[in-house]
């Protein structure tokens, strides 16, 4: 069995939609917000990644007009 939002599975019954499709569409959203988790934990690198390369090169340019 898969993982589901109660949250959303609440507001699905609630709303009135039968159980099984309330169900259905929880684990559907649990699917997206894993794979929305995974690219934010990317990007997040993705950042400091830009961030470094950015400091580098200023330091180089720097060093360049500097010297």
């Amino acid at each position: 069995m898969s993982l589901m939002i109660s949250e959303i599975y609440d507001a699905f019954i609630a709303a009135g939609a039968p159980e099984e499709k309330a169900r259905k569409a929880a684990e559907a959203m649990t699917v997206h917000e894993n794979r929305f988790s995974r690219i934010e934990s990317e990007l997040a690198v993705l950042k400091w990644m830009v961030g470094f390369v950015m400091a580098l090169l200023s330091a180089v340019a720097l060093k360049l007009f500097l010297h």
